[in-house]
């Protein structure tokens, strides 16, 4: 017979972290928002980050690691996903949402969320075209997307934005995909896997 004793000691491990449960909770709410309407509030993005900034005051990660740190967290899952903004395919609330998640996990931990985020996307991407039926359509402005990038970069020039008249896949509410691939990297780091 299986026992659940390891998964419930997981769970309170994570639930007695106050930065964990903090942001669980903000990612939670930001999902939520993101499913109904395809947007994620700004007071649930400035308030997290100003909390994350504030607590690493108070908390540090670690030693000498404390608000610089959440500071370097949010820049640097700012950077992550700012070029999928520049795109067009990501929107501003997804990329701010990212940056406090930064800041509340820090410079070293944002790199893995941004990669576990990154997978779960794909997939959830790569299902709603199949589900959808543009799975061709999906590759098709990928493949646009990147040819943009590549060349406008190479020749010095910021990316311009896609063109606006291809037909678009849809709508995915990515906040789903920030807060199931953040809430999978801390098991993930819970667990010492990550």
């Amino acid at each position: 017979m299986p026992t659940f004793e390891p998964s419930l000691e997981l769970l309170k491990q994570l639930l007695m972290n106050p930065r964990y449960s903090i942001l669980f909770i903000l990612l939670l709410i930001a999902s939520v928002s993101d499913c109904r309407s395809y947007r994620i509030p700004n007071w649930l993005t400035f308030g997290g980050t100003t909390f994350a900034l504030l607590y690493s005051l108070v908390v540090p990660f670690a030693p000498k690691l404390g608000f610089g740190w959440a500071l370097g967290g949010y820049a640097l899952g700012l950077c992550f996903m700012l070029p999928l903004y520049v795109l067009g395919a990501m929107g501003a609330g997804d990329v701010k949402l990212m940056a406090m998640v930064g800041a509340f996990l820090g410079l070293s931990d944002v790199i893995y969320a941004v990669l576990f985020v990154f997978a779960l996307g794909g997939v959830m991407a790569v299902a709603h075209a199949l589900w959808h039926q543009s799975l061709a359509r999906m590759f098709s402005n990928t493949r646009l997307a990147l040819r943009t990038l590549w060349f406008s970069t190479r020749g010095g020039q910021p990316p311009d934005a896609p063109n606006t008249d291809r037909p678009s896949v849809g709508k995915l509410p990515y906040a789903l995909s920030i807060f199931l691939g953040t809430a999978t990297f801390m098991v993930a780091s819970q667990l010492g896997y990550a």
